[in-house]
Order: structure tokens, then C-alpha cells, then sequence
């Protein structure tokens, strides 16, 4: 026993305040300029960013066939606020695992080595389950959703006046920040459950015994956090239902730990 306990230690070295507020200066200091560093490079490659988020409507387009298609801009300023959000989006998600690092490395001395061990699953699955849900939205839910939408065009000469859509480049890529960030936090449930499986605040039963509200439950944030249509709701909800399962299965290797 006391060797277990000898071994589960805290690596940090005593420091005065001065020095933790140096460090974290530093560590500041390093995220920013990795975000800067990126911000400039996904400006300067802003239009082809954008070009690959609205690829999944030009593809819709083409399989139209309606001729020439656009996106507009109705604001001297929007094509540029355009752009900015481009790269603030793109080095927001590039720099993620310098910054997330650099708080790593601030508060893993005063974490035990067993807190350590405990962490370090967590923090190698939450930015996997983000891009998981990021491509799922873009290479499944976005052609389906955007099919739908513009299924209600009505073509020139089918009587009436002819709808048409022509998308604004400021309303399309708030709509796809909105879906690729919705889906990728909405993956992080595996995490958020276990770590509450993980302290206790949670247990098995209780994922079980909480099924069929959990169903209820992400059906209605999936209907509130998608566009009002169907395809996204159901195409975000379903994926949450899977991973709740698999939270429980990860939850019976985790809580016996616990236990123990």
C-alpha cells in the first residue's frame, strides 16, 4: 500500500507566485503566437478554405445543371469579414493542439502521475471525436441538407416566377461553422460521460436506467442546435445515440477502476 502511494506523486517542484506567473506568460505568449502564426497563413489561403467549405454546394449545383451559378455578396465589407472569419476559423482549429498543449504543460506538474494516467485517454479522444463529427457533417449531412434545400427552386418555365437560389458567402459560412462546430463538440458526449463515470458523479446504472430520456434528449438538441429540416436533425441525433451506447460500454471499463 505505501508503495502505491509513494509512487502516485505530484512531479511539480515548489515555485513562488512570480515564477507561476512567468510561466504562464510564457505559455500564453506561445499559444498566441501559434494562432497568429496561423491566423496569416489561413488568410492568405482564406479563398481556397472557403472554396473547400462551400465545395459540398457547388457539387449540388453541378449535378443541377442549371448553367452558371454564383454566390453573392449585398456589403462592400462582407467578402473581407468573409475571409477574416475563414482564417480565424482555420487557426482556431490548426493551432488547438499547440495551445491545448501549452495548458497541458502548465497544469500537468500539480496533477498526481495516477490523475495523469486518468487524463491522458481524455485528451487523445476529444479532438478525434471533433474532426470525427466535423466530417460528418461535411461529407455526409451537408449533401443531403443542402440537396433538400434547394429542391424547392422552381425552375424558369415551370409557370410562376422562377426561384433561384444565390447564396450569400457571409450567411453560408456562418451556417457551416455553425454545423462542423455543432457536430464536433456534440461528439465530445463520450468524453463529458465518462469523465463523470470516471469521478463518480455518474455510474452505469444510471446510463441505463436513462436511455429512453437521453433518446428524447438529443433528438431535441439536435433539433435545436441544425437548420429546421429533418436530414440534419436525424443525422445528428442518431450519431449521439451511438456514441451514448458506446459511452456505456466505456463506462464498464472505467467504473471498476473506480470501484477498486
Amino acid at each position: 500500500m505505501s508503495s502505491n502511494t509513494d509512487e502516485d506523486v505530484i512531479d511539480d517542484k515548489p515555485m513562488p507566485l512570480m515564477d507561476h506567473l512567468k510561466e504562464l506568460r510564457t505559455r500564453v505568449l506561445w499559444s498566441v503566437g501559434a494562432f497568429i502564426i496561423a491566423f496569416a497563413v489561413c488568410y492568405y489561403f482564406s479563398q481556397q478554405i472557403y472554396a473547400f467549405l462551400a465545395q459540398p454546394l457547388a457539387d449540388i449545383l453541378v449535378q443541377q445543371g442549371g448553367g452558371e451559378r454564383r454566390m453573392i455578396f449585398t456589403a462592400l465589407y462582407e467578402a473581407f469579414f468573409t475571409y477574416l472569419k475563414v482564417a480565424f476559423f482555420g487557426a482556431a482549429f490548426i493551432s488547438f493542439p499547440i495551445w491545448a498543449t501549452q495548458l497541458w504543460l502548465f497544469i500537468a506538474p500539480g496533477l498526481y502521475r495516477s490523475e495523469k494516467r486518468a487524463i491522458y485517454p481524455f485528451l487523445l479522444a476529444s479532438p478525434v471525436l471533433f474532426v470525427m463529427g466535423a466530417a460528418l457533417a461535411y461529407y455526409f449531412i451537408f449533401p443531403l441538407a443542402w440537396q433538400f434545400f434547394i429542391s424547392f427552386e422552381t425552375p424558369p418555365g415551370s409557370g410562376g416566377i422562377p426561384i433561384q437560389l444565390e447564396a450569400k458567402v457571409g450567411e453560408y459560412l456562418s451556417l457551416v461553422m455553425h454545423m462542423i462546430l455543432a457536430f464536433g463538440v456534440a461528439f465530445q458526449m463520450p468524453v463529458l460521460l465518462t469523465l463523470l463515470i470516471k469521478v463518480g458523479i455518474l455510474n452505469v446504472e444510471t446510463l441505463r436506467k436513462g436511455r429512453r430520456y437521453a433518446i428524447v434528449i438529443m433528438f431535441v438538441v439536435a433539433a435545436i442546435i441544425t437548420p429546421p429540416d429533418i436530414i440534419s436533425q436525424i443525422g445528428l441525433a442518431i450519431p449521439l445515440i451511438l456514441l451514448y451506447e458506446i459511452s456505456i460500454f466505456a463506462a464498464r471499463w472505467v467504473a471498476p477502476k473506480r470501484e477498486e
